[in-house]
């Protein structure tokens, strides 16, 4: 029974040396963050959207193509021939194309926010992952400790200077010291796979290793008046409002122009020309399914301009009193882990030369333990909130909203009408 607790720093070793000596590609946060935007599967859906609205334009700056008839009568005359060439009113035709251009530029602006939000996680991955490491490597400190502290109190007992309590004491410390070890590591295979999932990576094996260090995080940027959520509402808000405007003006539906000629007279030479203009009466349709359409996606995209500018300075409000909590924190975390380690250095040096029990060791060693890992859990929390405010301040290319649209910038959108 005394034996069965002996091998578990061992094992746990070796266990952790199998999964650090296997093939890992290292990879860092910037290649992390790159990777995830180029294999990231939800980008696609953000291309596709925009995809979407550039088909949109296109569609809305094709003209109507002309049809051709040709008629036969036993009056004379006898061949009639006609084209019919349908036109849009001017007004109707550039509220349409504006509508469509405005949406085609909101659709850049989310899929800008939707990289930013990919990149956003892969961030947050990795910092969840490196915290992880971080936390194992403690745990394995700790859990060697611990075996070191066991063996020195049962030379202790074999000498006579210790008692059967003492060692089972520092069998049970050394004990949960192991299993919190093993959890641990646990936890880092855990955010590895995770990470690789967010990177695109399709495997059931930890493939990567973290290699960047979990040092104090950059400065973050100054959140811009409008987020790029906010501006792409306000343009989603103004391609809704063109469309509106377009279909109250859409009661006549398409005029056509028709252009012909007539012969088989035999009392006329030659051709008769015909002309004619065509337009559709509303007697039982004034477009009001159109225009009903059109008002309810106005009143939606409204709806959805006001949710995100609240969300917006909500999650800046959020993310920079976090950030700033969690840098006091960390500021604090330093100062005490050197105290707590004076104090089980010290604790542990009194124990040898009998002046300190093994309780005070014990208790003296978990404070630290603990302290240290509360540091890297609030160093982390600074990273992760440091990455929320950085998505959040990514500005649109230029300016603003309502009635100064932000105009295609770039090469980068998949969206982009030349």
């Amino acid at each position: 029974m005394h034996r069965s607790l002996t091998p578990l720093v061992p094992i746990l070793a070796a266990s952790i040396a199998s999964v650090a000596s296997a093939q890992l590609t290292p990879v860092s946060r910037n290649q992390a963050l790159q990777t995830a935007l180029d294999r990231g599967a939800r980008l696609a859906a953000a291309q596709a959207d925009t995809a979407v609205a550039a088909a949109q334009v296109i569609a809305a700056r094709v003209r109507p193509n002309p049809s051709f008839s040709a008629s036969y009568s036993k009056s004379v005359p006898n061949y009639h021939y006609s084209f019919d060439i349908p036109f849009d009113f001017p007004t109707i035709r550039q509220l349409r194309i504006r509508a469509a251009q405005t949406g085609l530029e909101a659709a850049n602006l989310r899929y800008t926010l939707a990289r930013a939000t990919i990149a956003l996680d892969a961030d947050t991955t990795y910092t969840r992952a490196v915290a992880a490491r971080e936390r194992l490597a403690l745990s394995r400190r700790t859990a060697l400790g611990a075996d070191s502290l066991r063996r020195m109190v049962e030379r202790r007992r074999d000498a006579g200077d210790a008692s059967d309590m003492d060692v089972e004491l520092a069998r049970v410390t050394a004990g949960q010291a192991a299993n919190t070890a093993e959890g641990d590591s646990l936890e880092v295979i855990s955010a590895l796979l995770d990470l690789q999932a967010v990177l695109g990576m399709r495997s059931e094996r930890v493939e990567l290793a973290a290699t960047d260090s979990l040092v104090a995080p950059p400065e973050s940027m100054t959140a811009p008046p409008v987020t790029l959520g906010e501006a792409a509402a306000s343009l989603s808000l103004e391609s809704a409002t063109l469309a509106a405007r377009m279909q109250h003006r859409s009661i006549w539906t398409t005029p056509s122009l028709s252009l012909g000629f007539e012969h088989g007279d035999p009392d006329q030479r030659g051709i008769l020309p015909t002309f004619g203009l065509g337009i559709a009466l509303p007697l039982f349709d004034r477009n009001r399914g159109g225009i009903a359409q059109a008002e309810a996606e106005r009143a939606r995209a409204a709806a959805e301009l006001t949710l995100a500018q609240v969300e917006a300075r909500n999650q800046i409000a959020h993310a920079t009193r976090e950030r700033e909590n969690a840098l006091a924190r960390v500021e604090r975390d330093r100062q005490v882990a050197a105290s707590a380690n004076r104090v089980a250095a010290m604790s542990l040096t009194a124990y040898r030369e009998g002046a300190a029990s093994l309780a005070n060791v014990i208790e003296a060693v978990r404070s630290s333990r603990e302290v240290l890992a509360q540091y890297i859990t609030d160093l982390a929390a600074a990273w992760i909130a440091t990455a929320e405010l950085r998505a959040l301040s990514v500005a649109p290319a230029s300016g603003g909203t309502g009635g100064n649209t932000t105009r295609n910038q770039g090469t980068d959108m998949p969206g982009k009408i030349r």
